[in-house]
């Protein structure tokens, strides 16, 4: 139920971090792999013997000429497409926000997907899977993030619509909300803290704990799923941990 075999893969933003775990994760189980990323991925393609194509996720003409590529050289349509690119730009207040930052972050983290799911469907196999990364920062709150935490709330709400839309064509459409990951992007001694606090398994993930996930999602596992957003988060969303309380209020139990 996890063989990838035959299938083929486009993952944006895969020249490292959860991306390239990802796409790694495909070409093990038999997917033949497109690395879709702004950085040159020649180098990280070879090792897991994908192919890389260029692509900026906030340019739709990139985007739509990335989809084009991948099928011409995978040598058809694609079976699953992962929508993983994006920027993690955090900090000020929302009244102290620059417009460069909203733009970057607008543009690569909800046009990126906006577009992917736009123009994906027609590189497509039916029955494929497109699997987006949202954030569990479109659940939970932090100030200095609004701008952030909006544009993977808005991930959700794609996935939902898009899900509807290709349902006719059996295309399932679901999307991952890691926590902080040990990346270049989320693995900031902040985060670290932030997750040994308010997660119950006390830890930032790996990324190959988010990868397992995706695999679930791109193969016939998952094929009665769509339109979900799977919270991958160490249990951060549970509510308070007994460090937390203990923290807090010195007790790792609720006030009597």
């Amino acid at each position: 139920m996890f063989d990838l075999k035959g299938k083929r893969a486009l993952v944006t933003g895969a020249s490292g971090g959860i991306g390239y775990a990802v796409a790694s994760a495909y070409a093990q189980r038999g997917a033949s792999v497109v690395i879709a990323d702004i950085t040159d991925a020649t180098d990280a393609a070879a090792v897991i013997g994908a192919i890389p194509v260029h692509c900026d996720v906030s340019n739709e003409d990139s985007v739509a000429a990335a989809f084009a590529l991948a099928v011409e050289k995978l040598g058809g349509l694609l079976d699953i497409v992962v929508l993983n690119a994006g920027v993690g730009d955090v900090g000020p207040a929302l009244a102290d926000t620059q417009q460069s930052l909203i733009d970057k972050v607008t543009g690569i983290n909800y046009w990126g997907v906006v577009y992917g799911l736009k123009h994906a469907p027609a590189s497509m196999n039916d029955g494929g899977s497109i699997i987006s990364t949202s954030s569990m920062a479109a659940f939970i709150n932090l100030p200095g993030s609004a701008i952030y935490s909006a544009s993977k709330k808005a991930v959700v709400s794609l996935t939902e619509m898009a899900a509807l839309e290709l349902g006719s064509r059996a295309i399932r459409v679901n999307c991952i909300c890691p926590g902080y990951t040990n990346t270049a992007m989320g693995s900031a001694e902040e985060g670290r803290a932030i997750c040994e606090a308010f997660t119950a398994l006390g830890r930032a993930a790996t990324v190959e704990d988010m990868s397992g996930v995706y695999v679930f999602l791109a193969a016939e596992a998952s094929r009665y799923m769509t339109g979900q957003a799977l919270k991958v988060d160490g249990g951060w969303s549970c509510g308070p941990t007994t460090a937390l309380l203990e923290l807090v209020t010195g007790s790792a139990t609720a006030p009597g």
